[in-house]
Parts: C-alpha cells; sequence; structure tokens
C-alpha cells in the first residue's frame, strides 16, 4: 500500500464554527499522520492559483469570495493510500448527500460551505501542498503509535 501524502483545508466555515480540532481529531483517528500543520489567510492570488481550474465556472467568484472570507486551517496529512481515506473520511461534496458517520455527513449544513478541502489525486496533491507549504514546513518523524497503524505490509 502507498504512503501518500494529501492536502486537507478546513475552511472558513470550518474555523468559523470551531470545528478544526473535530476534523483533525477524524484524520488522526483513521490513522493519518500530520506532517504539516497551520492557520492562514487565503489570498485572492491564492484562491486563483489553487481554483484554476474553475475559472470559468459560475460559481467560481462566489468561492474566491469564500475561501477568503476567513482563516483556515491548512494540513498536509499522511499515510496508506491518505488520499482515498482522507475523501472517504470527508464524505460527498454536499453535505446532504454525504453519509452519516463522515465529516460532511455528521456537521455539514450547507451545500455552498462544505467545512472541507481534499486533494482529489495524487497530481493534485502535489501541486496543492506545493502552492500551501514550503518544503522546510512539512516535517519527517515518527510515531510511536506508528507500529499499531502500520505493518509491514503497508510499508511497502
Amino acid at each position: 500500500m502507498a504512503i501518500e501524502r494529501t492536502l486537507i483545508l478546513a475552511k472558513p466555515d470550518a474555523v468559523q464554527r470551531g470545528l478544526v480540532g473535530e476534523i483533525i481529531k477524524r484524520f488522526e483517528a483513521r490513522g493519518l499522520k500530520i506532517i504539516g500543520l497551520k492557520l492562514m489567510q487565503i489570498t485572492k492570488e491564492l484562491a486563483a492559483r489553487h481554483y484554476a481550474a474553475h475559472t470559468q465556472k459560475p460559481f467560481y467568484p462566489g468561492l474566491v469570495s469564500f475561501m477568503t472570507s476567513g482563516p483556515v486551517a491548512a494540513m498536509v496529512l499522511e499515510g496508506p493510500k491518505a488520499i482515498d481515506a482522507c475523501r472517504k473520511v470527508m464524505g460527498k461534496t454536499f453535505c446532504t448527500d454525504a453519509e452519516p458517520g463522515t465529516i460532511r455527513g455528521d456537521l455539514g449544513v450547507s451545500r455552498g460551505m462544505n467545512l472541507v478541502h481534499g486533494s482529489d489525486g495524487p497530481e493534485a496533491a502535489k501541486k496543492e501542498i506545493e502552492l500551501f507549504f514550503k518544503p522546510e514546513e512539512l516535517l519527517e518523524y515518527k510515531r510511536a503509535g506508528d507500529a499499531w497503524v502500520l505493518n509491514d505490509e503497508d510499508r511497502a
């Protein structure tokens, strides 16, 4: 199983509602390791780069406005198949479609404000991590509990 890295953003609605700790708790409970974490204000320039693929879509102006409306908690998580694992923990994009037990299914209340962003594939994860974190902001370390999360098969 491949060890991957992915970007997760606890969006402005999550920060304003005091849900960052709960969101982190759910990812850590899944066995994912935080290797980068910071509270930050996304600029319009960063939002434009991050959402460049959506510039011609009708929701783009509102998305940029929302993502720059308050701080976000940006994090890089690492673990076996981290991208898929995070997407399962987050739930479907719209909270009304998300399953109970997921972040969006349990905590979401709005289709437009869906609490978290997660990279949707390896290429996106690499690009997004580079947008939000400098290499020196990502830490390599072993956790005492990793032996209880990763076995030899997972490390291969």
